[in-house]
């Protein structure tokens, strides 16, 4: 999603989010908390996820820097399943990213440091936290690493691979 700016001599302006916009886009979604996190270059986020019926859907951006931001289909059955997308969200080119229900998230922070500002559809549930390895073969993700080691929490070092990973989501081919 790229929104539109207004640029003049003082600067510019732009709306982040507008409900109605982004229900034309992609549908209802009741967004309840923003977060942000702030990272230095090198750290590795992900992937993420949390077990439905505490999934959440996210809307992210970047505020300060750029990261390489990625989300894994991780429903049963879509024809996209273990597939990733990549995009670069920096503070330059404003793009946002929805990543919805059923996908895996990660990020790896490019710059120097990343701000990092997401929405949210459901609280953070830790019982229901999950995730995958950020090196998964199956899935092959190129993190733009260029031969470094990432900065990984010592959680994201454990976490299983895509084949081994607890998941309980269902592809829905009914349209929404």
């Amino acid at each position: 999603m790229e929104p539109e700016m207004f640029r003049d001599t003082r600067g510019y302006f732009m709306e982040t989010f507008r409900q109605a916009d982004f229900e034309k886009r992609i549908g209802r979604i009741s967004f309840m908390q923003d977060n942000e996190s702030c990272s230095v270059k090198g750290v590795l986020r992900g992937l993420h996820y949390q077990l439905a019926p505490c999934s959440q859907a996210k809307l992210v951006r970047v505020i300060q820097g750029s990261v390489l931001d990625v989300a894994v289909d991780i429903r049963r059955h879509s024809p996209t399943f273990g597939k990733a997308v990549a995009i670069e969200l920096s503070a330059e080119n404003k793009l946002q990213l929805f990543i919805p229900q059923g996908f895996a998230h990660g990020f790896h922070v490019l710059s120097s440091t990343a701000v990092f500002t997401y929405k949210v559809d459901n609280p953070y549930a830790p019982a229901q936290e999950r995730g995958i390895r950020f090196d998964d073969p199956a899935i092959g993700i190129d993190w733009q690493l260029t031969g470094r080691t990432p900065v990984l929490s010592e959680k994201d070092m454990k976490l299983p691979l895509l084949k081994d990973a607890e998941l309980n989501f269902e592809y829905n081919t009914q349209k929404q």
